[in-house]
């Protein structure tokens, strides 16, 4: 191991320490629990007795996992780029986020598991309901979030784009935009954690194949440890997807974490010296 990795590790060991510590309490829990109070496995099945059915099962498991991720990362997609292009027509015309925005509100209160049905009776049982259910749930974090990202940006730094003389496309392009990133992967990952379930949800109602109609088929087989093999699958996607984002965010605006850390630096300094 590297000089630079073994610091890299020390660091990271109290941020994940204690989430790994809890998640090994409660499946140990789990797993006492399932094998020592006659519980029948096919009401409960201990932690084990999933990771072998999913492991006996992987070549089905692959195969209803992947229109689920197809789904995922296309509705994904074009959720960001169609959020973004609303966030950004919405913060160039102001009487356009007064009038839309409260609707983008009212959207969130209707139950995607009631409108998914009628999606999939107006479109079918192909990819396009799945990928209208995954931009319904994820769009609106991301579009609230860029616009909110908008609007945090300093007047003084567009007061001295101004004196300078830029354009509002230039002022939008050097200030706003970049002010806006940090907020918008915030939406990112709030949207990532909801795209995964939101396909799952879609394939449930109508689908021929993914990870909702194999919770649906192993359900009715009474196979209780294969539907807890495919929320376990729908777990790790999701956190995989999460994951990227992170990835891209530290890739886009590297300069943010460093921001951050300086300050809490900063902060800690400050506290130091009061006491």
């Amino acid at each position: 191991m590297t000089d630079g990795a073994e610091p890299r590790i020390r660091a990271r060991a109290p941020r994940f320490g204690p989430p790994l510590a809890l998640v090994a309490i409660v499946l140990g829990a789990w797993e006492l629990y399932a094998r020592t109070s006659g519980v029948s496995p096919f009401v409960l099945p201990a932690p084990t007795q999933v990771v072998a059915a999913l492991w006996a099962f992987r070549e089905e498991a692959i195969r209803h996992a992947v229109p689920t991720v197809v789904e995922t990362f296309a509705g994904f997609s074009v959720s960001i780029a169609g959020a973004t292009a609303v966030a950004v027509g919405l913060d160039r015309v102001a009487w356009a986020r007064r009038a839309v925005e409260p609707l983008l509100v009212g959207s969130q209160t209707i139950p995607i598991v009631a409108i998914a049905p009628l999606i999939v009776v107006w479109f079918g049982f192909g990819l396009l309901p799945k990928v209208l259910v995954v931009v319904l749930v994820t769009f609106f974090p991301i579009t609230i979030s860029l616009l909110d990202g908008f609007a945090s940006t300093t007047a003084p730094a567009t007061d001295l784009m101004r004196s300078l003389g830029a354009s509002a496309g230039q002022t939008f392009r050097k200030v706003r935009w970049p002010s806006a990133l940090p907020a918008f992967f915030t939406g990112l990952r709030i949207s990532a954690t909801y795209a995964v379930v939101a396909a799952v949800i879609a394939e449930y109602v109508g689908a021929t194949d993914g990870l909702g109609i194999w919770m649906q088929l192993s359900q009715r087989s009474f196979r209780t440890d294969l539907v807890f093999a495919a929320i376990v699958l729908t777990a790790v996607l999701s956190v995989g997807l999460y994951a990227l984002v992170l990835v891209a965010e530290r890739a886009t605006i590297p300069w943010w974490r460093a921001s951050r850390a300086a300050g809490a630096g900063d902060a800690a300094a400050a506290r130091s010296i009061d006491v």
